[in-house]
């Protein structure tokens, strides 16, 4: 069978009442908010949606207990509020998480100032926290390096594996509420007129030609790029909004003594490293490097995946870790305030609204800091910005050790059935679309090229791609294999994954061998320029592990 995705009709000469640059989280979230409120509402994004800082982040959905150290508990309290809210409405996509806080003699925090936080932490969350088992805290400590004496505090937080996937989500329902969507789309200038932001100039990076449309309001959710956009208008600020920080994780393979929690804990220079279970793999993070080049162009430099490296190699010594298990390497730039003389790790993680009107353009604003937790309140923010009335949504509490698992048995078999599809396919499924598992599993019905798996290690099937393609605004291969179905970022993906995953979805959307082989280049060229591969020859890097 063959299906063809419909070219997008221009926006040229549109009017919109709000014009959203940026399709990370903040940006769809801002988009999703004014759509829902009767807004005509155009989102454009220059790469795909998801691919910047999103895909970049630690993949926690946390209230953030590093804040407390900071005094900032007013972020805390709305970090631990939208949180609560994501576990119960995003269930299938964001879990409750056991966090295991690592201690030893060295550290530089004390055990009384870290006892003293957790509770404070877990009265903000207003719930009691389920204990982690006695039998898992005694396997972690024997995994540890036993030339230290360890106190392990226990407490809970939250994890999305997929931000991108939750991205997907929320863009898909601000298009369902009427916005217009455009990845691939990039701004060239916001058209700034009599000292106010009227409209902006685009350029389709698919068909490639420049539109223009007008707009009432225009809000740059680009995250590091956020002074690029005013620099390319000619918007003047007095000092640059943002102090770009890198921050740089590495990947392993589960690995002996590996834990099945998420630990937090202290590099040798007393910064916060996480080490978490994720996607079948073991996820290290992060580093805090300023970084004031291109965000899209960001790399983990082989000094910060050392650092990573020797991190978690000092706390599972008997694992026996080298450079040559690290799957692969990330960087995102975070997009903090600009704060000159401030050590990182000292700035500020709460958002800002930054209106351009005291510099001579009205109806810009730029949304400076956020995060994955709390992109839903920022959102908020913004569309009250600029008049719109939203309410704060209700909260509902949860009882103590309360699960959010949604992966009811009932309801797997009812997907199975559906889509004449394994019970493992079924789950995979609603693990990652949720309660439109459902309608992916009736499109598979209709051929057994759409039941297919998308590479053979995988239970993820070619249906999948198709409803990426047909209704989650991908364009290419990267935009489904790196977000709308990642499993380029699995432990199994290799060249032949890529190979074998393009033949079985080419077969179905009707690429000839011109169109395979272009999806397959361009898509192997941005996983590799995204999952960097650590060089094999650095000396340093072996030194690290041992």
């Amino acid at each position: 069978m063959s299906l063809t995705v419909k070219p997008r009709p221009s926006v040229d000469g549109q009017h919109f009442h709000v014009v959203v640059i940026g399709g990370g989280i903040n940006g769809v979230a801002v988009a999703r908010e004014c759509a829902r409120a009767g807004k005509r509402t155009l989102l454009v994004e220059q790469n795909d949606f998801a691919s910047g800082v999103t895909s970049r982040s630690t993949r926690i959905i946390h209230g953030g207990l590093r804040y407390l150290e900071h005094g900032e508990l007013g972020l805390v309290r709305e970090s631990v509020r939208e949180r609560e809210h994501l576990l119960r409405e995003r269930s299938h996509l964001v879990h409750p998480v056991h966090f295991l806080f690592l201690l030893n003699e060295q550290s530089q925090r004390s055990a009384m100032k870290v006892r003293a936080g957790l509770w404070l932490y877990q009265r903000f969350a207003g719930k009691k926290s389920s204990a982690l088992s006695e039998m898992e805290l005694k396997r972690v400590e024997r995994a540890l390096d036993a030339g230290h004496q360890w106190s392990i505090f226990d407490y809970e937080d939250a994890q999305c594996e997929f931000p991108e996937r939750l991205v997907a989500e929320w863009m898909m329902e601000a298009a369902e509420a009427g916005a217009v969507v455009r990845n691939h789309c990039e701004v060239l200038a916001v058209d700034v007129i009599q000292g106010r932001a009227r409209g902006v100039l685009l350029r389709d990076r698919i068909s490639g030609k420049d539109e223009r449309v007008d707009a009432g309001w225009i809000l740059n959710c680009t995250g590091p790029w956020a002074d690029r956009i005013c620099q390319r208008s000619a918007v003047r600020t007095s000092k640059p909004m943002l102090g770009g920080v890198r921050g740089s994780h590495i990947v392993l393979p589960r690995f002996s003594g590996a834990p099945s929690s998420a630990l937090y804990t202290e590099a040798a220079d007393g910064r916060p490293v996480f080490v978490l279970p994720w996607n079948e793999q073991v996820l290290v993070g992060t580093t805090e490097v300023p970084d004031t080049g291109d965000p899209g162009k960001t790399a983990p430099s082989n000094e910060e995946i050392e650092y990573l490296l020797r991190t978690v190699s000092k706390l599972f010594p008997k694992a026996k870790l080298s450079a040559h298990d690290i799957k692969y390497a990330f960087a995102g730039v975070r997009p903090l305030p600009n704060s000159p003389g401030n050590k990182a790790s000292a700035v500020t993680r709460r958002h800002f609204l930054h209106d351009h009107t005291p510099e001579g353009t009205a109806r810009l604003i730029s949304v400076i800091g956020g995060k994955l937790t709390t992109a839903a309140s920022l959102a908020r923010e913004c569309a009250r910005k600029i008049g719109i009335a939203v309410p704060e949504p209700a909260m509902v509490a949860m009882g103590p050790g309360s699960s959010l698992d949604p992966m009811l048995d009932q309801e797997v078999l009812d997907i199975a059935r559906a889509g004449s599809v394994s019970e493992e396919t079924a789950r995979g499924m609603m693990e990652w679309h949720g309660p439109r598992a459902m309608d992916i599993a009736r499109m598979a019905l209709v051929s057994a090229e759409l039941r297919a798996p998308i590479c053979p290690h995988t239970s993820h099937i070619v249906a999948e791609v198709v409803e990426a393609y047909r209704k989650e605004f991908a364009v290419t291969l990267g935009d489904v294999l790196l977000r709308r179905v990642p499993l380029a970022l699995g432990a199994c993906w290799s060249e032949s994954c890529s190979r074998e995953a393009a033949l079985r979805i080419g077969a179905v959307l009707g690429w000839n061998e011109q169109a395979l082989g272009s999806n397959l280049e361009s898509f192997e060229t941005e996983r590799t320029a995204f999952l960097k591969k650590p060089s094999r020859d650095s000396s340093a890097l072996e030194a690290a592990a041992d």
